[in-house]
């Protein structure tokens, strides 16, 4: 079973799975900062196609895409997004 992403985790580290969002196990309504790193796991197109729909889904909430980077050594791929 996967867990729950709460607030005070999400903003220690400033970081949220893609798939905690397209699984409502994320609440970022009280998220304190400006910026904030969604997290995909794998490599390749799966990991940047899932990446760039969590992008996708926190447009419709007021943020925007900054930057995204591919750590393929810890299969990793990152969306940097900015609270409008």
């Amino acid at each position: 079973m996967t867990r729950h992403e709460d607030p005070e985790r999400i903003a220690r580290t400033r970081t949220v799975t893609a798939d905690a969002l397209f699984t409502n196990r994320a609440d970022l309504r009280a998220y304190p900062h400006r910026l904030l790193t969604v997290v995909a796991n794998g490599v390749g197109l799966d990991a940047v196609s899932q990446a760039v729909a969590a992008a996708e889904f926190l447009e419709a909430y007021g943020w925007e895409l900054v930057t995204m980077s591919e750590f393929t050594s810890i299969r990793l791929v990152c969306a940097v997004m900015r609270r409008r």
